[in-house]
């Protein structure tokens, strides 16, 4: 009897764990199997395994062949087993020696020459041998420059399956790779920061800026409405520009968000908020995560720590707008599946867009549009009360009736200058915030709220509560909003003025 062993790590969403894989060589006829709950693309690794060895100089043993992945019950899937399998064969067999791998982690996709091809997810693979306190990963050259952001175990990277059984003691004859793999994740450019706009190019609209700026310093959720060209998508897409810079745990989260997903390299290590603008057609699944047996990471969770930019907001379906209710409370999405269940992070600010009506005229006197009442009442009743009641800023975007001239008057806020004022209330309010673990004012609980909000400025929060102009979840955030006005303006605590404002942020929209 000849057992070899090998070790990799499977991951469950952003959730890493190891596999102690198991090479069973014994008599009886030619026979190769995978057990332990693999999926459709780690069961095919028995051929790619078999071929990606014979490629290396190994003779494959003409008998039976059983691999084993520990523990059972957990769900396997990928390729990114295939090089330890492959290991556990080679030890198993005597081409390499027993315990050599005893305390490394092996990772890679196997070719059918035996090249060794990148992987998705390394990142918290690394992260998550760090904190285990492995000492030794090897992985494929391709990733190279990925394993190089997390400092801590010792990597090794090989091209070739060949390579892995010399690096081992062992002996092979195999043709060195040319040093070309047939992935584009193995050749993405340097990481530069992607072209962003200024908010100073924008033209007008210095109340949506403002509500904007309001947004970025507090991480309230925001709601545009305006006629077409009145410049929602411009000012969206700046938003970015303007938030905080992520702190070095912030930027591994999203950086390990972007490995799963296969994106890394063209991004790397970044200090910018991510920001998904999903198309108004993408399904209930590409938005939130899916797909079958353990589900994928969807654009809210691409869009963790950053924006997710729904431009067109009632075009889509209402099935997919009810599923944003949940993360948008709690920060995470919980997505069941056949094999098991999965959890992403998605703490991301929401920011819409919408016309008033299908043909997007129906604002002032509403001359121009062609909509009946009736489909005006259709179109925007997609976005359900439940939906805009966890909607913090609703702001009218009203058409733009003149540029340049000498009549403009007013001095034009950079995206620097907005991002700095950002950055000074946000760190006023996380030292508010350091007893109770919150970054900013939405997440304050109402509790808090209550209890630190001024007399008079909460007879007014009343006041719009018993005219319904108000939820009581929606008077929260209206007090979130008033503290975070108050920030801005460098007052310790909102007064009547703040919290009228933050009321009537609110209620823009009806």
């Amino acid at each position: 009897m000849a057992i070899g062993s090998a070790l990799s790590v499977g991951l469950l969403g952003l959730k890493a764990f190891i596999i102690q894989i198991q090479a069973f060589i014994s008599p009886g006829l030619p026979y190769f199997s995978v057990i332990g709950l693999p999926d459709t693309s780690l069961s095919e690794s028995r051929e790619r395994v078999k071929s990606a060895c014979q490629a290396s100089g190994f003779r494959w043993p003409e008998t039976r062949v059983t691999v084993n992945l520990s523990p059972a019950s957990m769900p396997k899937r990928g390729s990114s087993h295939d090089l330890a399998i492959a290991a556990s064969v080679l030890s198993a067999s005597g081409a390499i020696p027993h315990d050599c791998l005893a305390e490394t982690i092996v990772l890679g996709e196997v070719n059918l020459d035996g090249t060794v091809l990148p992987i998705h997810g390394l990142l918290p693979i690394l992260l998550h041998a760090r904190e285990r306190g492995v000492r030794c990963l090897i992985v494929p050259q391709a990733n190279e420059g990925e394993a190089a952001l997390v400092d801590g175990p010792e990597v090794i990277c090989v091209r070739h399956v060949g390579e892995l059984i010399e690096l081992m003691g062992g002996r092979a004859r195999y043709a060195p790779p040319d040093g070309t793999v047939a992935s584009e994740s193995a050749h993405a450019a340097p990481f530069t920061p992607p072209a962003m706009g200024d908010m100073s190019e924008v033209v007008g609209q210095r109340m949506t800026k403002w509500a904007l700026k309001v947004a970025a310093a507090g991480g309230h959720h925001l709601l545009m409405t305006g006629p077409p060209g009145s410049g929602k998508t411009m000012l969206a897409s700046r938003m970015p520009g303007i938030m905080c810079p992520l702190n070095s745990a912030e930027q591994l989260e999203v950086a390990s968000i972007r490995s799963l997903c296969g994106v890394l390299p063209g991004y790397g290590i970044s200090d910018v908020p991510p920001f998904e603008a999903p198309h108004h057609t993408s399904s209930t699944a590409a938005l939130v995560g899916g797909g079958s047996g353990l589900a994928t990471p969807g654009a809210i969770t691409r869009a963790h720590r950053g924006v997710l930019f729904m431009d067109e907001a009632p075009e889509f379906s209402s099935r997919t707008l009810q599923t944003l209710r949940e993360p948008l409370e709690s920060g995470y999405v919980a997505l069941s599946r056949s094999k098991g269940s999965t959890y992403y992070p998605a703490r991301f600010q929401l920011v819409m867009a919408a016309n008033p009506c299908p043909c997007g005229f129906s604002y002032g006197t509403g001359e121009r549009c062609t909509c009946r009442q009736k489909d005006r009442v259709r179109y925007f009743s997609r976005l359900s009360g439940p939906i805009l009641d966890r909607i913090d800023i609703q702001v009218e975007v009203p058409p733009v009736e003149r540029i340049g001239g000498s009549g403009d008057g007013e001095a034009v806020e950079t995206s620097r200058d907005m991002r700095r004022s950002v950055v000074v209330a946000r760190m006023t309010a996380r030292e508010r915030f350091a007893r109770e673990g919150w970054s900013c004012n939405a997440q304050a609980s109402g509790e808090w709220l209550h209890a630190h909000t001024s007399t008079k400025a909460l007879e007014l929060v009343n006041r719009a509560l018993e005219s319904r102009r108000l939820s009581l979840r929606g008077a929260d955030r209206a007090m979130r909003l008033a503290w975070t006005l108050a920030d801005l303006s460098g007052r310790t605590s909102p007064g009547c003025e703040e919290m009228n404002q933050g009321i009537m942020l609110r209620t823009r929209v009806t």
